[in-house]
């Protein structure tokens, strides 16, 4: 799949299936503007539209941070109408995200602060370097949490801790984060896009109809109560049960070789 030559984000395929984005701003930290917001709509929309080989993208930062957050220069002067359509730019990027049928991991190799902490969150898991440091500090500049923060926290961490980080805004280290459930694997600093992108890569070795329909179901049905959310997974099964996916995978184990899936 081609993608159009980004400003603020680097593209490149790591291989034939698995895709690493870049945040590219590194003079600032990877700072969330305008412009990054016009790219990473514009890649996650493409990616939704029509994936082609992707099956996994890993998203990390160029250089020292993987996203500082907000521009706060850029920022500076801008009248509530300017603001607000900035943001209103910012909130479709960070849905094209979320909503992105394509497996997202994040690989956060340094400060992960504001929108670069609720981007990272919009993923769906983490990855992060020993040296990483996350916080949603936006309390401390008289706003809050616009990017999807407020709601994926709490949900990876819970209510209380989730207040305490939101209401207090202070920073956490990737060891903490472990802990409390915001990522999954703290990294040493040089392992962790190596890591990143071998998990992005046993995601894109299973079948990739399977892999978004259960990630569909996870993402749904925590939304809905349990048996609801039941239901919504066996209608995502009986999806794949007539794929040739399906028909190739259980070929592939009772001749005990490996499965050739092409995402029909």
């Amino acid at each position: 799949m081609n993608f159009p030559g980004y400003d603020t984000v680097q593209v490149v395929p790591h291989d034939e299936h698995v895709l690493l984005a870049t945040l590219n701003r590194p003079p600032v930290l990877n700072a969330l503007n305008t412009q990054m917001g016009r790219d990473l709509f514009d890649l996650f929309s493409r990616l939704t539209a029509d994936a082609g080989g992707v099956r996994c993208v890993v998203l990390t930062g160029a250089g020292k941070a993987f996203c500082a957050g907000g521009d706060l220069k850029e920022r500076d002067g801008m009248t509530r109408a300017q603001w607000q359509a900035q943001h209103e730019l910012f909130e479709r990027a960070f849905v094209a995200l979320l909503e992105c049928p394509t497996p997202v991991v994040a690989a956060v190799n340094g400060p992960a602060f504001g929108g670069g902490f609720e981007m990272a969150l919009c993923c769906d898991f983490l990855y992060a370097a020993a040296s990483a440091k996350f916080a949603l500090p936006e309390v401390k500049l008289g706003i809050m949490p616009g990017g999807c923060g407020t709601q994926n926290l709490a949900r990876a961490v819970g209510e209380r801790r989730a207040k305490e980080l939101v209401l207090t805004g202070r920073a956490f280290t990737a060891q903490e984060a472990l802990a409390w459930g915001a990522v999954n694997q703290v990294c040493a600093p040089d392992a962790l896009l190596p890591d990143a992108l071998a998990t992005a890569r046993a995601i894109a070795d299973n079948a990739p109809l399977s892999v978004r329909q259960a990630r569909k179901s996870i993402h749904y049905g925590l939304q809905v109560d349990l048996l609801t959310g039941y239901r919504f997974e066996i209608e995502a099964y009986n999806r794949l049960v007539d794929t040739e996916d399906r028909h190739e995978g259980v070929r592939a184990f009772n001749e005990k070789r490996k499965p050739d899936f092409q995402g029909r």
